[in-house]
């Protein structure tokens, strides 16, 4: 019966491997899919940067509840799965508490995860009231219709069910050593499962045997399941997080790339006989048309997101009705790739572009004012992609507002944005 118990393990343990290898690998080549980007900043700089934002979480808890309720998730997240590690052990070999030759420390590490495991459960709890019941505003907006919406209530329930069934396994536990059963020797600290006990009442040993043997492949399955859903949510900011923080921008917020085409044909308008370097290769189009005029850090950053709605909450064009929302931004460039990584595997050509998802009127509404940048808890930059958007509009299609093309006719006419001449320009400071 145990050889068969390994072998099922060993089986679902290598599917599951499998299947998060090969969407971990269409990530990578979606992402790829960008131009190039300049890695900016120092090794040292990048290091500290993704330990404090991505680590330490130090953008989170510029909103005090949310943000200890997330680092305790958080913690559960990665402290909680070292006992995976254990039941990884125990299921191939047929072993049972492994690890706890420990002793002592052991037994401190399991009452630990307990009590870690509680507060997980807790604070999964609070996240499903803030946002189904008390319905908190940047929770409850246009842009989390749909599989966005339910996305959430998937994560933060399994989580539950998760820490529950680790609770319960370990009662059982517990039970089964007390009565001396073969392969439950005394090992471990229950200062939460203890409680739950009482809950198998009078149950033989043999019941209790399957209880704790359902409940462990319960946490396995939903652990591997988890995993594997990761890639399909918005939740793969768990792992992204990482790489995303230490490839952040160290350049200043409000300072804009000048493409090198435009660069090249404004030097030799104004100074013919400047040098021009024309060994590199520029760019053939302005701007952005599709998810692959970005960058591969645009598109990491989109994959990034993680849906929170802190950008949207301080967008000033948002406040004040407009339609644009820099989550959605976000969220409509991670579908737009998506898109394309399947076309590509099913090699369907497609006359799409980001434009068809992400309409003018939301990236006109955009002030540039990188409230959203300074908002996002892991360093995500929607401006980025609005402004490079919106350069292709203007530079390829000709479709600025008409606002903005007064203004640079008046600029390229009068040097002002101002449609008076030049002679009249310093009249102002004659009263």
């Amino acid at each position: 019966m145990h050889i068969l118990s390994q072998v099922l393990f060993a089986g679902v343990l290598g599917v599951a491997v499998f299947y998060f290898t090969r969407n971990i690998q269409r990530i990578r080549r979606n992402i790829f899919l960008g131009r190039d980007w300049e890695v900016q900043g120092t090794s040292d700089m990048r290091w500290k940067n993704m330990f404090r934002v991505a680590l330490g979480q130090s953008k989170m808890v510029r909103k005090p509840i949310a943000g200890i309720l997330h680092i305790i998730v958080y913690a559960g997240f990665i402290l909680i799965n070292i006992e995976v590690l254990e039941i990884i052990i125990d299921g191939l070999f047929g072993t049972h508490r492994v690890l706890s030759f420990f002793g002592p420390l052991y037994n401190l590490a399991i009452g630990f995860f307990e009590i870690l495991a509680f507060m997980v459960l807790a604070a999964c709890a609070i996240f499903l009231v803030r946002r189904y019941i008390l319905k908190l505003g940047r929770f409850n907006h246009i842009d989390l219709k749909g599989f966005a919406n339910r996305d959430a209530a998937i994560i933060l329930t399994t989580e539950i069910v998760l820490m529950s069934a680790l609770l319960f396994m370990n009662a059982a536990d517990q039970r089964l050593q007390a009565l001396g059963s073969e392969h439950y020797h005394q090992a471990g600290s229950f200062p939460v499962s203890q409680y739950l006990v009482s809950f198998y009442g009078d149950a033989s040993e043999n019941a209790l045997m399957i209880a704790e043997r359902g409940m462990w492949w319960a946490h396995l399955i939903g652990i591997l399941m988890f995993l594997n859903y990761l890639p399909f949510s918005k939740h793969f900011h768990i792992i992204l997080a990482f790489p995303n923080t230490f490839y952040a921008r160290f350049k200043p917020k409000g300072e804009f790339t000048n493409p090198e085409n435009v660069t090249k044909e404004v030097k030799l308008a104004f100074f013919p006989d400047s040098p021009v370097d024309e060994s590199k290769e520029l760019p053939k189009t302005f701007g952005v048309k599709d998810v692959q005029d970005l960058t591969w850090k645009n598109l990491m950053d989109a994959y990034t997101c993680t849906e929170c709605g802190r950008c949207t909450s301080q967008c000033p064009a948002n406040i004040t009705g407009k339609l644009l929302s820099p989550r959605k931004i976000m969220m409509s460039t991670r579908d737009r790739l998506e898109e394309v990584g399947r076309n590509i595997d099913q090699k369907i050509t497609d006359e799409k572009t980001l434009h068809d998802t992400i309409s003018a009127e939301e990236l006109w509404a955009c002030t540039s004012c990188n409230a959203c940048v300074e908002a996002c808890p892991v360093e995500i930059n929607p401006l980025e992609i609005i402004v490079e958007m919106r350069r292709y509009l203007v530079m390829e299609q000709s479709a600025a507002p008409q606002e903005l093309n007064l203004m640079t006719t008046n600029i390229e006419n009068n040097g002002a944005p101002w449609q008076y001449a030049q002679s009249e320009r310093m009249g102002w400071t004659q009263d």
